[in-house]
């Protein structure tokens, strides 16, 4: 009778089997942690428990047919000859012990993950390992680097302590197995690793109603790998689509307001018509990170977290119900400024070919402003300087060295020393951003040019640090972070006030996303719910304004209370001049595309399908209902033809 583990892991193997289970036993034991940290979350089922360990195991054998395949190499080439020699001994304890220490550090990692986003790994996780400093940095401010560096070897070193009881080592290197004994096991693993590469897709743990259980489902690291894979969708490959034509010609006559009139048949350029005189006020534009609107008193908070934004809300025109497009800073940045419906995988802000586009700044620029934007982390990340500066924006940012100041070739300035009072991993505090801000805005003035600066703060963001003694609050948590950003807020404005081009300003204060977007269903609604408002337009009472809206509408309908007239390749509309059937939200994360019209909702996912559901506001639940035709017909219209338009550059300056 044939030994299995025998036949698959011969002696030379050794040290590969006691990896392997090492891996499927910690892989078993992270997810069981997260099933138990979510319990509340997912509603314990016996049946669907078993079905969540199980597929889990599939995915994590899946994993280890991947590492076994890559890891084998060196195992199976290796001559037999040459076993145990000092060259054998030094690589085989150099590479085991380097792999253990990065699954540790995966497996842990998983834990701060699931934390922030509820999620396996995935294109997050992914984009985060193009900027190191940032994540490092973030990881070593949110928790004790050096013991968390001592744990993970010390568990590395007590992986080498089971793999020397077991001798795995000394059976590694007492043996003549040769290519021939060798091939069975080796090209085992190969076979599984290509079957899983070819015909296993990490969608396919996705069998529950509820996203925690299709997430638990799945394994860490094999999520990672297929988000690297998937970073990028092909609307055409993956989502519904109908006729070409069909869907630009119902985005066209959706946009069309009072006034307004199609310019070509190719695309969405046309005319915005709006009577009254122009007028050209300065516009400071602030994007608040990971504020949802429940933050506010104004939507039922009671903890006083937004006092002074509060208290800007009752004397400024005030959005209610304006939603999200997406869950990241950088998708919100999309939204605001290329006023487009989120198109699937990574947002365009880091996509090739987003230069010259016809953004908000486009419009800006037709109309004699300068444009700036202001980050105070090095704004290499995420391309934020590539998106804004190769689309006509001044830069100020705070580079982490000399040679990311002269990487990007546009008007750029930087913070000096002295400026910087405090920072983090993400760079400067809202404080210091502020007042980098107010100086720029006094050079400005100077030019007798109408301005528009792009403020975006940093400080509610983990590891939520910032000045001590600015706030009663102790850094460290995501409420005193609130309360530090809303004071550092009342204070720009206090000495805005005191500047000679205040009164001629009008200030936008808009989120770039809510700070939770986890939940039990494909899109979680109520966690797309940001607070919006202008302040200080001119002839304008404060308002509020409840009509259901998106992002990329809130510029759009800026540009309205101003009275402009201009040519416009967006997707954003005038709220104001909105009639209730046209009252839509986008949203979305980078594989769900969500479409809301009331409280009905219809989401497309990658596998071409779609469902249509009725939201429930007071719970946030999402019931399946039917389809609805003409519903259904407008969304995969506005994102086929945002995908088709930015594929095809009809969103470029020129076209």
């Amino acid at each position: 009778m044939i030994n299995i583990t025998t036949l698959l892991f011969p002696k030379r193997f050794s040290l590969l089997k006691s990896f392997s289970a090492l891996f499927l036993i910690v892989s078993s034991l992270v997810r069981l942690s997260l099933y138990i940290w979510s319990i509340k979350s997912i509603g314990f089922s016996i049946v669907d428990f078993i079905k969540v360990i199980g597929i889990g195991l599939f995915f994590d054998f899946g994993t280890l047919a991947y590492i076994m395949a890559i890891y084998g190499i060196y195992w199976f080439l290796f001559p037999s000859k040459f076993y145990g020699n000092w060259l054998d001994k030094l690589l085989t304890k150099f590479t085991y012990f380097l792999l253990v220490f990065i699954f540790v550090f995966a497996f842990l990692g998983e834990f701060t993950f699931w934390e922030e986003f509820a999620r396996r790994y995935n294109f997050i996780a992914v984009d985060y390992l193009l900027y190191t400093y940032e994540v490092i940095e973030n990881i070593n401010e949110s928790y004790p680097l050096p013991l968390l560096i001592g744990i993970i070897v010390l568990l590395t070193l007590g992986a080498f302590y089971i793999a020397k009881k077991q001798e795995a080592f000394i059976d590694c290197y007492n043996n003549y197995d040769g290519y021939i004994r060798k091939i069975i096991p080796y090209g085992f693993w190969v076979l599984v690793a290509g079957v899983f590469h070819l015909f296993v897709q990490n969608k396919q743990a996705e069998i529950f109603t509820n996203r925690y259980e299709n997430e638990l489902a799945k394994s860490g690291v094999y999520s990672f790998f297929a988000a690297y894979n998937a970073n990028e969708l092909d609307y055409d490959e993956f989502y519904i689509t109908q006729p070409k034509e069909k869907s630009l010609e119902i985005v066209q006559q959706s946009l069309l307001q009072k006034g307004d009139k199609l310019l070509s048949q190719n695309n969405i350029l046309r005319t915005i018509k709006n009577r009254g005189k122009e007028q050209k006020p300065n516009i400071v534009f602030i994007c608040m990170e990971s504020l949802s609107a429940n933050f506010m008193e104004a939507f039922g908070n009671q903890k006083l977290l937004t006092p002074f934004l509060d208290s800007l809300a009752q004397k400024s025109v005030f959005y209610t119900n304006l939603q999200a497009t997406g869950t990241r800073t950088i998708r919100g940045m999309e939204a605001i400024t290329l006023a487009i419906p989120p198109t699937p995988g990574r947002s365009i802000v880091k996509r090739p070919n987003n230069d010259h586009l016809f953004t908000i700044g486009e419009i800006l620029n037709q109309k004699g402003y300068s444009r700036t934007f202001f980050y105070g982390g090095d704004g290499h990340f995420d391309n934020m300087n590539g998106y804004f500066g190769n689309n006509g924006f001044d830069i100020v940012d705070n580079p982490k060295d000399a040679s990311s100041a002269k990487e990007f070739p546009t008007n750029r300035t930087t913070f000096t020393e002295e400026e910087i009072t405090f920072e983090n991993a993400w760079g400067a505090c809202d404080s210091d951003i502020y007042n980098k801000a107010l100086k720029q805005i006094n050079i400005q003035y100077q030019s007798k040019k109408p301005f528009f600066n792009f403020i975006m703060t940093n400080t509610n963001h983990r590891p939520y640090s910032f000045p001590e003694g600015s706030i009663k609050d102790k850094p460290g948590s995501r409420v005193s972070a609130i309360r530090y950003a809303d004071w550092a807020m009342k204070r720009f404005f206090t000495d805005a006030k005191k500047q000679p081009w205040y009164k001629n300003t009008v200030f936008v204060i808009l989120s770039d996303h809510c700070a939770y977007s986890a939940g039990r269903t494909e899109l979680e609604i109520g966690s797309y719910h940001i607070p919006a408002l202008i302040y200080n337009l001119p002839n304008t009472k404060a308002q509020k304004v409840n009509k259901l809206c998106s992002q990329i509408d809130l510029l759009p309908t800026l540009f309205g209370f101003l009275n402009w007239s201009y040519e416009s390749k967006i997707f954003g509309k005038d709220i104001t001049k909105m009639q209730p059937q046209e009252e839509r939200a986008f949203i979305a994360n980078h594989r769900k595309l969500g479409f809301r019209k009331g409280n009905e909702v219809v989401i497309l996912n990658e596998t071409k399908g779609s469902n249509t559901y009725h939201w429930n506001a007071d719970d946030n639940t999402l019931t399946l209902t039917e389809s609805n035709k003409n519903l259904l017909e407008e969304t995969i219209a506005n994102y086929q033809t945002a995908y088709e338009l930015f594929k095809n550059n009809e969103l470029k300056i020129k076209n």
